[in-house]
């Protein structure tokens, strides 16, 4: 009858030393939880001399019915920038870097995996993260992705981006996205 107790013991004082091992797990557990609003536009080139995102792998073979700059299989990596409004001119509030993998086989769908980090007060250094399926093809006028995280001001973020393409060249790529993100963090 030792060991469980031992056992038992063991588990609350690991559980005790991890509660106070930093003072952010402490000062969260009673902190009011926030939703913050954002709007913005990313800018994705594939295009030109200087892209913001590019091809780093790509599928042994084309998948049917899926023509266009990013195949079935095809992975980049990204440092695309965000901006006020939909003009490349307007003020850069943020970038988002991450990569995203053409997951559909018969149509445009994306699987991104990135990190939206904001440069513009009151949120600068504070960041969010994507993962989601993006169905570009189904919904080209709506989309929801969700995020699973945040730093800084949104850490332990959670919420969902709502999508609307603004902007998309099927020859080369090159997209203009418009965002409106909903975020609970503490």
């Amino acid at each position: 009858m030792r060991t469980p107790s031992l056992l038992v013991a063991i588990l609350l004082a690991a559980a005790a030393v991890s509660l106070n091992s930093g003072a952010d797990a402490t000062e969260l557990l009673g902190a009011p939880e926030k939703t913050t609003h954002l709007h913005f536009f990313l800018h994705d080139t594939l295009s030109g001399k200087d892209p913001s995102a590019v091809l780093v792998a790509h599928g042994a073979r084309r998948a049917p019915n899926h023509d266009g700059p990013t195949p079935f299989g095809s992975v980049y990596a990204t440092d695309d920038v965000l901006t006020e409004g939909p003009e490349r001119e307007s003020k850069v509030v943020g970038n988002a870097q991450g990569l995203y993998i053409s997951s559909g086989r018969r149509q445009l769908s994306l699987v991104l995996g990135m990190d939206f980090e904001l440069t513009a007060e009151p949120f600068n250094g504070s960041a969010f993260v994507v993962y989601s399926r993006n169905n570009v093809a189904e919904h080209p006028v709506g989309r929801e992705l969700a995020i699973v995280g945040g730093r800084g001001k949104f850490r332990m973020a959670r919420g969902y981006a709502l999508l609307r393409t603004h902007y998309l060249d099927t020859n080369n790529g090159d997209a203009i996205i418009e965002y409106n993100v909903t975020l609970r963090h503490h």
